[in-house]
């Protein structure tokens, strides 16, 4: 069963439909994609799940584990590859 959507306008203005609690505007999530990084490389959900948390750097995002990543809400399996790619670009890895 489909959640209902809703009509919801963010601070900015913008006007978007909903269909969860979520309260991400879509635009606003465009206009605030990082150019660079590995962020800029993940979904908008993704990328704001882990900002929320405070993990805005790979080295931060170095001293989680997959499982506990993927404990957030917003993150899924499919964000990992992203992570373990960025990551090991830098040398890094999640924590085992």
């Amino acid at each position: 069963m489909k959640a209902e959507k809703t009509l919801r306008v963010c601070e900015k203005g913008h006007k978007y439909d909903k269909s969860s609690d979520c309260t991400s505007c879509p635009t606003c999530d465009k206009e605030n994609k990082p150019k660079s990084g590995f962020l800029s490389k993940l979904s908008a959900p993704a990328r704001n799940a882990l900002v929320h948390e405070g993990i805005d750097t790979l080295q931060k995002l170095s001293k989680y584990s997959e499982k506990e990543i993927l404990k957030i809400h917003g993150i899924g399996p499919a964000s990992l590859p992203i992570m373990r790619t960025s990551l090991a670009e830098e040398g890094l890895s999640f924590k085992e």
